[in-house]
């Protein structure tokens, strides 16, 4: 065992991310000791036969499923070997590459930055011969791509565990670390980061309800002109616009973000669009349109919110009673949403000032006992 494998053996002192990182190397004991045996057998051939030991250790990682320690470590040789021995940088980018995916949940941070920084200190050092600036830029490029990911991930996980703290200091290193490689960067693929930043952070003061940060970051989404972000990332934050919107008691344009929101997320196939579809129908309602949602092509009713249809209907017939009845019967699919729950009151309310207004509409007068006999 090398001073690599004695380190890595040794564990970690990180901080706890709450991923379900590997312990060590004795995992599965009659699975994990064959790999084991493979992985320094392949090693011992590195100096004598070095396309043998690629051969052997590729082997290693093409039945890695779930990836284990043992395909970072085979990845890990496999690129030095490629780099330092056998002089084929692209190849050895491509296993980099490959390793780099790895660093997301299946060893510790600790080991994973360390193996990172070996890697690149003897690429950038010029340890396996002249080797082509483009190739030198896309190891580094391949790294910060993956790093950036993986704090994504994390922020994704202190925001699922309401860790705002923590999700707080993770999000200004992101936008720091945004900010210093923007010179290098064209504006696209700055602004696409941007907006996934924005996400994360307007979901937190969403869930928060700091709404004063929440139009801040709503207002610099909509600022950013060049950008090409994963639909997913839009429909977060013209949800997260649209429960602002409505917290204004602004309707029209909750209902317009909530469209958005509901567009970017079916274009994702995510579930997300169920929910914010049931949003957009709300929201709709609220503005007195009597246009039906459901009439758009894109929005054609999904037996998970025939209740919400329901009460569309109910509410373009003016009928109070029927639809406090929907109401009543489907807490499961619209009362126990807390967002939806929160605006019934002002939906009733509305619904029983149409019927109002229909009811004396026909009339130059009426006396107040005539209304006092309608039970709405």
């Amino acid at each position: 065992m090398d001073d690599e494998d004695a380190e890595y053996m040794q564990g970690s002192d990180d901080e706890d991310y709450g991923f379900d990182y590997s312990d060590g190397e004795g995992g599965d004991d009659g699975g994990s000791v064959d790999v084991e045996n493979m992985y320094y057998t392949a090693k011992s051939k590195k100096e004598e036969s070095p396309g043998q030991a690629l051969k052997e250790l590729t082997a290693i990682v093409d039945q890695d499923e779930p990836k284990s320690d043992w395909g970072f470590k085979a990845l890990k040789q496999s690129t030095k070997l490629l780099f330092l021995i056998l002089h084929q940088p692209n190849d050895a980018l491509r296993t980099y590459t490959r390793l780099l995916s790895y660093t997301k949940s299946t060893v510790t941070r600790n080991y994973a930055e360390k193996t990172i920084n070996g890697i690149l200190d003897y690429v950038g050092g010029g340890k396996g011969g002249p080797v082509e600036v483009t190739v030198l830029e896309r190891f580094y490029q391949a790294t910060k791509e993956a790093l950036r990911e993986a704090k994504n991930e994390l922020a994704k996980l202190w925001l699922d565990r309401r860790e705002y703290a923590r999700l707080s200091r993770l999000i200004r290193e992101l936008y720091a670390a945004t900010e210093a490689a923007s010179s290098g960067e064209d504006q696209s693929q700055k602004g696409t980061q941007l907006l996934e930043i924005y996400a994360l952070e307007i979901q937190m003061h969403n869930e928060t309800r700091n709404y004063k940060k929440l139009k801040e970051i709503y207002n610099a989404s909509n600022s950013i002109r060049s950008a090409i972000p994963h639909p997913r990332i839009m429909g977060i934050i013209k949800e997260c616009g649209g429960k602002m919107w409505m917290g204004e008691r602004q309707w029209t344009r909750a209902s317009e973000d909530f469209f958005e929101s509901f567009r970017n997320y079916d274009e994702a196939g995510l579930p997300q669009r169920i929910q914010v579809l049931k949003y957009l129908v709300l929201a709709n309602m609220l503005t007195g349109s009597e246009v039906n949602p459901f009439d758009s092509q894109e929005t054609k009713p999904d037996p998970q919110i025939k209740a919400m249809t329901d009460l569309v209907d109910a509410y373009q017939r003016r009928e109070v009673h029927t639809a406090e009845k929907i109401i009543r019967d489907n807490r499961s699919t619209i009362m126990d949403d807390s967002f939806i729950r929160s605006h019934i009151g002002d939906l009733l309310r509305s619904l029983r000032t149409q019927y109002l207004i229909d009811l004396i509409k026909p009339y130059t007068r009426l006396e107040l006992s005539f209304l006092a006999k309608r039970n709405f």
